[in-house]
């Protein structure tokens, strides 16, 4: 124990940048609940697609969606989508889930659907990188 009290008194500058990202991060998941609501794991999502019949929205630029998305997903660039939110349906009242790439765009895409009139709205935790790393199929047709 004293070696590391010993190495904290030594660099305090990099404890200080240890504390100073950790609030980032701590700052981020507080604003990402407050915005975005629940954002869905990979298993709920595919969940909300099988036994809901969920709307998939696909928010990353369109070079992006042809390289690889969700089966049946509707790509709508979150630049586009208070333009476009007509060509997702009149069913306000099914759940629509959104994804990015990271996650961050999704949560915002989510915000601005709910304040469209969508009731469920849920943003990927983790974007498509999750939806990937948890080896979930994606096609590029």
């Amino acid at each position: 124990m004293p070696e590391y009290l010993a190495f904290f008194h030594q660099h305090p500058l990099l404890f200080a940048a240890l504390a100073a990202v950790l609030a980032l991060l701590l700052a981020n998941e507080i604003h990402g609940a407050l915005n975005a609501g629940t954002r869905v794991s990979t298993l709920d999502a595919v969940r909300l697609i099988n036994d809901r019949n969920a709307l998939i929205l696909d928010v990353r630029p369109p070079a992006e969606f042809k390289k690889g998305h969700l089966l049946g997903a509707l790509n709508m660039p979150l630049a586009r989508l208070a333009d476009h939110a007509g060509e997702l349906g009149k069913d306000r009242q099914r759940p629509v889930l959104v994804y990015c790439g990271l996650g961050s765009a999704a949560a915002e895409a989510a915000k601005k659907l709910r304040a469209l009139g969508f009731a469920e709205v849920y943003p990927l935790r983790g974007g498509i990188n999750n939806w990937l790393a948890s080896n979930l199929p994606v096609t590029a047709k």
